[in-house]
């Protein structure tokens, strides 16, 4: 593919104005674009040259291959070719084990390939590599694979900070997320958007599907936020990473205000809503198999109980238990598996439950197992709630929590629901890209 769009330009804020979206030059919004990134890309691939200092970004289109011959992801990277002293970084990423092209090449890798110098990588939750358990905090480091920096937004640090965000034009976040609100990749992209938008730096969004691909569940309601509760949206939302942000932007939920971010979405080809998906790579250590994701929204919760989900075994989310015969005849023991689980619920201690492997679960979120296993504590309030607090911050409400204590069937407590699902439908109707 040939140059084909040339043009000089003398300042900083001109680089920010000129480079590949502006406007007024293309008239192009990539995230109401109707047609593929593939062809804008084809039709607008240029070099902005800065002659006083000799430096220039060369926007280089990298691979548009197919994920189970249905649709295209498009992964776009800069090159900062850097020979003068006024500019010495031009693009970061945010991305995780998840930043995968469909022959499993991770884009870093990639971009690295083509000879692309990349400056600085962003890390959220379990690392760069995917190799850091739950909850445990991402340091900053250097990746060991390619030696570029590594820098953590989870931990002491969730937003990139003015200065490490110094000098830099563009921000891609290329990372797989599995659909739910207490999945922290989005509490991270939220942060980096509002990172963006105070620093006046674009930011780009690769989209990837949704393998949770419904809405429902409670919402978040005021005095629950958290990391795992960001956004006032339902557990199971309905939205692909690139929806999420144009509604993240548009209803005003970052500090900066409504549209301040200068958000522009990669969309997808040939996906749309209500396709099933399967995922190529784990996204997270304790999510090994499409299994655990399916369940993930419904068993979650269990989390703020004493009743272990697996953690510490190689089948985490896919099994639940205590140590208790009440709770079932299927039996494991959790213990300490690096990059997994340091110190799982239950250490080196026999649990009884339920094995749900080869459970044949609809998808969505179901509270069945949560009641079941209410009613197998015996009714018991304060043994089965270990941890209320969490459990209310994962629910986003405490409301969830008392009915199922108030013996509240499944069905009352759906009914619940439905103003605030209602009213969330309406609004997510606004930002959906893929009907």
């Amino acid at each position: 593919m040939s140059l084909t769009k040339k043009r000089p330009f003398q300042i900083k804020k001109q680089l920010k104005k000129d480079i590949c979206f502006l406007r007024k030059t293309f008239k192009h919004n990539l995230a109401n674009a109707n047609f593929g990134a593939h062809e804008w890309l084809r039709d607008n691939y240029y070099i902005l040259e800065r002659t006083a200092a000799g430096c220039f970004i060369d926007l280089k289109y990298i691979n548009p291959l197919p994920f189970d011959g249905k649709f295209r992801v498009y992964n776009v990277a800069m090159n900062a070719a850097v020979h003068g002293e006024e500019f010495n970084k031009y693009l970061h990423n945010e991305l995780s084990e998840t930043s995968l092209l469909s022959d499993g090449t991770h884009i870093l890798d990639a971009l690295l390939k083509e000879n692309i110098r990349v400056i600085k990588v962003f890390a959220p939750e379990h690392g760069f590599r995917g190799t850091e358990e739950a909850g445990a905090t991402v340091i900053n480091s250097k990746d060991s694979k390619t030696g570029i920096p590594i820098v953590s937004i989870y931990g002491n640090n969730n937003k990139p900070t003015k200065s490490q965000l110094a000098d830099i034009d563009l921000l891609i976040f290329d990372i797989q997320d599995v659909g739910t609100r207490f999945y922290t990749y989005i509490s991270s992209m939220h942060y980096a958007m509002e990172a963006c938008a105070e620093n006046d730096i674009t930011f780009i969004v690769l989209d990837r599907p949704n393998p949770n691909d419904y809405v429902d569940g409670p919402v978040r309601k005021k005095g629950f936020s958290s990391f795992v509760g960001v956004h006032p949206i339902p557990v199971l939302h309905g939205l692909t990473v690139g929806e999420l942000a144009c509604m993240i932007n548009g209803e005003g939920w970052i500090t900066t205000g409504k549209n301040s971010c200068n958000l522009h979405v990669i969309k997808m080809e040939h996906w749309s809503h209500g396709e099933p998906y399967e995922l190529p790579v784990k996204p997270s250590p304790n999510l090994p198999n499409n299994q655990s994701i399916r369940l993930y929204p419904s068993l979650c919760f269990f989390e703020g109980t004493n009743i272990s989900v697996g953690r510490g075994t190689t089948f985490p989310f896919q099994v639940l238990g205590a140590p208790d015969i009440k709770y079932g005849t299927f039996s494991f023991t959790p213990q300490p598996i690096v990059g997994m689980d340091s110190n799982p619920m239950h250490k080196n201690i026999e649990c009884y439950g339920i094995d749900l492997r080869d459970y044949a679960f609809e998808g969505g979120l179901s509270l069945r197992f949560i009641l079941d296993f209410y009613k197998r504590s015996g009714f018991n309030e304060k043994e089965f709630f270990a941890r209320p607090n969490w459990f209310d911050l994962l629910a986003g409400t405490d409301a969830l929590r008392l009915q199922i204590i108030n013996g509240l069937s499944e069905t009352e407590i759906r009914d619940s629901w439905q103003n605030d699902l209602n009213e969330y439908k309406q609004m997510r109707d606004k930002y959906l890209l893929y009907n």
